[in-house]
């Protein structure tokens, strides 16, 4: 008596084959999405940690100039009115 049928043998093989061919499919798949959000990515221009954290310094720096600016500004009309 056969313990295993031919017919079982070549579905396995076609299932096995399949299997493969679906994994290669998902890869493809993968790689080609990888690239078009790279691509979209670049195109919306980005900008990189680094450079948002120099802007963010350099407006909180502006800021804080802005202020004491705005205080002597505030001292010097005091002294002005104070003399009128």
């Amino acid at each position: 008596m056969q313990t295993q049928s031919p017919f079982f043998d070549e579905l396995a093989k076609i299932m096995t084959e399949a299997a493969g061919a679906a994994d290669g499919v998902r890869r493809e798949a993968e790689t080609v999405f990888r690239s078009q959000l790279q691509r979209l990515a670049a195109d919306f221009e980005f900008v990189t940690r680094e450079e948002f954290e120099a802007v963010r310094d350099m407006a909180r720096a502006a800021r804080e100039e802005n202020e004491a600016l705005k205080a002597r500004i505030e001292a010097l009309e005091a002294a002005i009115g104070k003399t009128s």
